[in-house]
C-alpha cells in the first residue's frame, strides 16, 4: 500500500475537549488535511520539540530518544496506519541496524518522538480519505511557538439536528476558517450518516 507523507503545519486548542489540542498535519504533495485530538502534555512536548527549546531536564519524549539511542536504536518513520471510530492508530518504525520492528503507539507519542528522530511521518490513502480534509486553497500555515495560553470558549454543537446540506455548507466554512478540529466533527457526523444509508 502506497504511503503519504504528513507534514506539521498547526496546533490549536481543542474546542470540544477541556485540555486537548487539534494537531493538524497536512500530506506533503496535496491539499487535505488530517486534524488529530491530542493532549495537553503531548502538545506542550510537540510545541517544544518545534521550537527547539531545551528543557533543564528532559521530557518523557527526550528520555525515550536518548534510551534509545544508548542501545542503538533509531526510530526510521511513523504510520498512522488505522483511524477507527474518530480515533487514530501509529506504529514507530525502529531499527538497530539489524533488525526492523514496528511498535504500536499512540499517534501523538509517534509524532513526538518522530519530531526528535527527525523522522517521517506517513499515512495512507484509506485514512486521508475516511478523515482528511480537503483545502480549496494552500493558505500559508506556520506551527505555532507554543499551544496558546487560553483556550477560546466554545459551545458544543449537536452537529446531527442538521441537514446534510447544511452540514456540508458548515464544513466548507470551518474548512475556510482554518476550524479544522469542527470540519473534522462535521465531517465525522456525514460520514457517520452515511454509513447508516448503506
Amino acid at each position: 500500500m502506497e504511503k503519504i507523507r504528513l507534514d506539521i503545519v498547526g496546533m490549536s486548542y481543542s474546542q470540544s475537549q477541556s485540555g486537548a489540542y487539534a494537531l493538524i498535519l497536512a500530506e506533503k504533495e496535496g491539499k487535505r488535511r488530517l486534524p488529530i485530538i491530542i493532549g495537553g502534555f503531548e502538545a506542550q512536548s510537540i510545541a517544544i520539540e518545534l521550537e527547539k527549546i531545551h528543557t533543564p531536564r528532559p521530557l518523557t519524549h527526550d528520555l525515550f530518544k536518548s534510551f534509545a539511542e544508548a542501545f542503538g536504536i533509531s526510530i526510521t518513520e511513523v504510520i498512522i496506519n488505522k483511524f477507527s471510530e474518530g480515533v487514530f492508530f501509529a506504529v514507530l518504525v525502529c531499527n538497530d541496524g539489524n533488525n526492523e520492528v514496528e511498535i504500536d503507539s499512540r499517534t501523538s507519542d509517534a509524532i513526538a518522538l518522530a519530531l526528535r528522530f527527525h523522522c517521517p511521518v506517513f499515512t495512507y490513502e484509506n485514512i486521508m480519505s475516511a478523515a482528511g480534509i480537503m483545502m480549496e486553497e494552500e493558505p500559508p500555515v506556520k506551527a505555532p511557538a507554543s499551544p496558546p495560553d487560553e483556550p477560546p470558549s466554545a459551545q458544543d454543537v449537536n452537529y446531527s439536528e442538521y441537514s446534510m446540506n447544511d452540514l456540508k455548507q458548515m464544513l466548507q466554512g470551518a474548512i475556510e476558517n482554518e476550524e479544522y478540529e469542527k470540519a473534522s466533527r462535521i465531517r465525522d457526523e456525514i460520514s457517520h450518516r452515511s454509513k447508516r444509508k448503506k
